[in-house]
């Protein structure tokens, strides 16, 4: 469904000229995070990892804000993006670190961490597309 509405969208309506496959790629990273480090967070709360689970509801915070930005590139600043996604990028290392010191013994963090590495990947390869 995401990569109909992004073929859908005209050229001619967005405000700057964006890879769309790097910004989808973006979007659905900043997605499985988001998701991966919502469940982290209240697992850790039940495992009494109050640090990992307050980094983790971050992560999620920022992940979806930026998503949600990236989903509206008529009304996109270039300079407010870049600023949201390098804020994206260091939280989504913030929480990676985090979990992979609790990786070994707990699953959910060591899916969060991945998928929040994930995310950083693709969040620096749509920064690198980006005017």
């Amino acid at each position: 469904m995401m990569s109909d509405m992004m073929q859908s969208m005209s050229k001619a309506d967005m405000a700057m000229d964006m890879d769309m496959t790097a910004m989808q790629e973006c979007m659905e990273a900043c997605s499985a995070a988001a998701v991966a480090a919502t469940m982290c967070s209240d697992a850790d709360m039940g495992d009494g990892m109050a640090r990992c689970s307050s980094m983790c509801a971050n992560m999620a915070d920022v992940a979806t804000t930026t998503m949600r930005m990236m989903m509206r590139p008529t009304g996109m600043d270039m300079s407010a993006m870049k600023a949201m996604m390098g804020a994206c990028m260091a939280m989504g290392e913030a929480c990676a670190a985090e979990c992979r010191s609790h990786a070994e013994m707990a699953e959910h963090c060591r899916i969060c961490m991945m998928a929040c590495e994930a995310m950083v990947a693709s969040c620096s390869k749509m920064m690198a597309s980006m005017a």
